[in-house]
């Protein structure tokens, strides 16, 4: 029996409803094959890697910028003081030494060349760009360059200190590492009264196959370093860059004196031409030294002498974090006892010379004066001398206390000096 939608539906309405009826049905899509699916994976496949690509590369490009413009501020450089050590700690100990043949020397001059390979990637080597083209390095290997020690690492630099004389008009610099590889340098610091300056390299420019043949150095502590110790001195000792000698230490009497401090002289027997520079080093690899074009002004000598290290980590750390030296520019030398006992002179430091247009001649200091506090810090020596300038900062006002002759003796005398750099 018919029910009621049935019996009201209409010819028109039905012969509509069979028109459209398609529309109600589901469209399925057509089966892939495997085929098609193997190649459209690999389609997406090579989609990926090239994508990958395109962002690794873009990465590496921009990776050094990014690291300018977003890096983190450079950590601060702190280079550790030397521990004390009591003298005489080792000679109790008894040393077993082989019969010397020719083989024991072969051992030992190969175990040597191993130290000193190892100590090579401690230092580096540091050119003024030159405007034409350096003919003479080209043709013979001689370089106008300075050996410097890698210092520290900042997190953003790499720090090389170096003597200064390769500051003098110049504005841009080389510096080569081990691997042979080139990187332009910027001065980070330099001062002139030590003859000191500190390069940097950004670590962003370093490539990885560099990274694997330098390493920061270790300052040793080169107050230990005594008459007989074997040493070896690396970089341009004889006009190139990779010169290397074995010695021994001859003496640590000597001392140079600057403005406002002296360092003591490691004196070897090492061969060297008068204008060498290098980086003294002892047996286990540890800095004790730095080798200046000349350490004394005139001299000819053809040995190494080299500054020693712990005399000059003060300032190192200074010009490591970019700060000036503090500058007083006195000459000075210790009073000794025999002086005071004698000559009835005060305790300190006598003055005898002050450096012209420097801040000790502004505020009056003469020669013939004599120093014994700096600030709060009491002054009994040239060592003590140049630790209480190296506490103070560059612009601050510290009272120098000191004596001068009159006719009647020794008087009191302050100066109010106000802390200088030289760079």
């Amino acid at each position: 029996m018919p029910n009621d939608k049935d019996r009201d539906l209409s010819p028109e309405d039905d012969s509509e409803e069979k028109k459209y009826s398609f529309l109600q049905e589901t469209i399925k899509p057509k089966p892939i094959s495997r085929e098609q699916f193997a190649k459209q994976i690999a389609r997406l496949a090579v989609y990926g890697v090239v994508l990958g690509v395109f962002a690794c590369l873009g990465f590496f490009a921009l990776k050094p910028w990014v690291d300018d413009q977003f890096g983190e501020d450079p950590k601060t450089v702190t280079i550790p003081e030397d521990e004390e050590t009591q003298d005489g700690a080792d000679a109790s100990q008894e040393v077993n030494v082989p019969a010397a043949n020719a083989d024991s020397y072969e051992d030992m001059m190969k175990s040597m060349n191993e130290r000193a390979a190892e100590a090579r990637k401690g230092i580096a080597a540091i050119e003024p760009v030159q405007d034409d083209e350096d003919w003479e390095k080209e043709m013979t290997g001689i370089s106008t360059g300075a050996a410097g020690v890698i210092t520290a690492d900042n997190g953003q630099e790499l720090l090389i200190l170096s003597d200064d004389s390769v500051c003098e008009e110049a504005s841009e610099w080389i510096v080569t590492f081990q691997d042979g590889k080139e990187y332009r340098a910027s001065l980070k610091k330099r001062d002139k009264n030590s003859g000191l300056a500190m390069f940097s390299v950004s670590r962003g420019d370093i490539k990885d196959s560099t990274w694997s043949e330098i390493r920061v150095s270790e300052l040793g502590n080169s107050n230990l370093v005594k008459q007989g110790d074997t040493v070896m001195a690396l970089g341009n000792l004889f006009g190139y860059a990779d010169g290397m000698g074995y010695g021994t230490v001859n003496s640590t009497e000597y001392k140079t004196t600057f403005f406002d401090g002296e360092c003591d002289i490691i004196a070897t027997n090492i061969p060297a031409q008068a204008q060498g520079t290098g980086v003294l080093f002892n047996m286990e690899g540890q800095v004790v030294g730095l080798i200046p074009e000349s350490v004394w002004d005139g001299s000819e000598s053809s040995m190494v002498n080299a500054c020693a290290i712990s005399d000059l980590k003060a300032i190192a750390e200074f010009l490591a974090n970019g700060e000036s030296v503090p500058y007083i520019g006195v000459y000075g030398t210790t009073v000794t006892a025999e002086l005071r006992e004698e000559q009835g002179m005060p305790g300190g430091v006598y003055v005898v010379d002050v450096d012209p247009d420097s801040p000790a001649m502004e505020a009056g200091i003469q020669s013939g004066d004599i120093i014994y506090r700096i600030g709060n810090k009491s002054v009994v020596s040239i060592g003590s001398y140049q630790s209480a300038v190296l506490k103070t900062k560059t612009g601050q006002q510290v009272v120098f206390e000191g004596r001068r002759i009159g006719a009647e003796g020794y008087v009191d005398v302050d100066f109010t000096v106000t802390v200088g750099s030289k760079e």
